[in-house]
């Protein structure tokens, strides 16, 4: 079999499927492939999506356990396997599956398999019914995305060693379970098999939790982590893992140089992902791929060959579904000619634990780094009234404000719900907002949504309800 494409892309995830629909919008002729039988990618089939589904039930069953403060005792819940997996995959089939209907529609052409490339302008797809397809493209949009990270030397061959994939199939409620990696992911997972019942301890090797994030933001979840996992060991790095009678032992080098072994029932690996740019044959289009694996694009994601774009994870940091749907749009009209380019001020990130995690746009330590002069307008959520009415006072609000011209150009939020909240302080930074704009924006009462307007009016040292007077030069 052998046909043609105007435009071919190559992955379906977030932000392949964004960039086919959004082409075949543009009255394009589209070709997506993938592996799966729907669009969806990763995010969909084995990430973000069903991450959230567990993550859902897991705050249910905390938040049971925690409304014993409040007057109100339930029975220890009785879990279903069987039927938690079954609503797990029952959402990931309707989006799945609603992502093929929308495809149909826009009258694009779907192929399932693997697709290879013979040259600049030609692939070969290895069929998942079987046989192959070749498919000559005028343009290709590389979305393959990523995939987790091993650790080099420890990667044993074990059924209850884990990836973040594995983990998300609940093939059971461990009594033990070892989280290599205090990163988003082994946080989120981590949290979902805690709330469960399991016995969860993360090992991180460098000095705290989510390294990269704003500290101040990480202390409010670190807190509560402290109470929900067995343990958190920091500093500490795994040094070897062996298969045991109904676990495995994981050797570890603790922060003050001692040596330790314990044995868990499983263990999950989530220190990172890797882009997926071994795409065999892309070597003979003579794409430029980077020495960490990044396929190389400019601004507006056109490679360094005419013809071919990338997008997503394998293109670069942050590894964000939201980042790569945002990167196919530009990628679809800079190939129909348009003048456009990925230059967005703020890319929002959420960890969604318990508290939530998110930020958007400069952090504190980000200026620091850059030496640049900014000030920090810190509204603690421990005086905000709806945050005492549900019992939620963990939290803050923080605005990174330049303090010549009042901009604001960073946010960053910790608390039940930060990642809905969060909109806003992308909305702010990329309009070039000022800490008056947001003070001066009505926030409705009683709501979480005010501490972003409180936070402003920190910074002109006037809120309602923290005393915290504007110091004057």
């Amino acid at each position: 079999m052998s046909s043609s494409t105007q435009l071919v892309v190559i992955g379906g995830g977030p932000g392949g499927y964004a960039a086919a629909f959004y082409a075949a919008d543009l009255g394009m002729q589209v070709t997506l492939v993938d592996m799966e039988p729907n669009p969806g990618g990763v995010c969909l089939y084995r990430g973000c999506i069903p991450s959230k589904a567990l993550l859902h039930v897991a705050k249910v069953a905390s938040e049971a356990k925690h409304a014993s403060h409040w007057g109100l005792t339930y029975a220890e819940p009785t879990i279903d396997l069987d039927k938690l997996r079954s609503f797990k995959e029952g959402v990931v089939n309707k989006l799945t599956g609603g992502l093929g209907q929308l495809s149909k529609q826009r009258k694009i052409t779907f192929i399932q398999g693997k697709a290879s490339f013979v040259d600049a302008k030609n692939l070969s797809i290895e069929l998942a019914a079987g046989g192959t397809q070749a498919l000559a493209f005028e343009h290709a949009i590389i979305a393959t995305g990523s995939y987790p990270t091993r650790i080099p030397g420890l990667d044993i061959k074990s059924d209850r060693l884990m990836d973040s994939t594995g983990a998300l199939d609940l093939p059971e409620i461990p009594k033990t379970l070892l989280v290599v990696g205090g990163g988003y992911i082994g946080l989120e997972l981590g949290s979902v098999y805690a709330a469960l019942g399991t016995k969860v301890t993360v090992v991180e090797m460098t000095d705290g939790l989510l390294p990269g994030a704003d500290r101040d933001l990480v202390t409010f979840l670190a807190r509560r982590l402290e109470t929900t996992m067995d343990k958190i060991l920091l500093k500490t790095k795994v040094t070897g893992m062996k298969e045991a009678k109904n676990g495995i032992t994981v050797s570890m080098e603790l922060s003050d140089g001692s040596k330790t072994e314990t044995t868990y029932d499983r263990v999950l690996v989530s220190i990172g992902r890797r882009p997926n740019s071994a795409i065999p044959g892309l070597d003979k289009t003579g794409v430029t791929v980077s020495d960490k694996g990044f396929i190389t694009v400019d601004p507006a994601m056109r490679t360094n060959v005419a013809g071919i774009s990338a997008i997503g994870d394998v293109v670069g940091e942050p590894m964000l579904a939201h980042k790569a749907s945002h990167e196919a749009k530009v990628a679809v009209e800079a190939i129909l000619g348009h003048k456009v380019a990925f230059e967005p001020q703020a890319i929002p990130a959420v960890v969604f634990t318990d508290p939530e995690v998110a930020w958007c746009g400069l952090t504190e330590n980000d200026a620091k780094k850059q030496g640049r002069n900014v000030e920090v307008a810190k509204f603690p959520w421990a005086a905000l009234g709806r945050a005492l009415a549900i019992d939620r006072p963990d939290g803050m609000t923080k605005l990174i404000i330049d303090p010549e011209t009042e901009r604001i150009l960073g946010v960053g939020i910790v608390g039940a719900g930060a990642g809905e909240l969060i909109a806003e302080g992308v909305l702010a930074v990329e309009m070039a907002a000022l800490a008056s704009d947001l003070k001066l924006s009505i926030h409705p009462h009683p709501t979480m949504s005010e501490t972003l307007m409180e936070a402003a009016e920190v910074f002109f040292g006037h809120s309602t309800h923290v005393y915290r007077p504007k110091k004057r030069a």
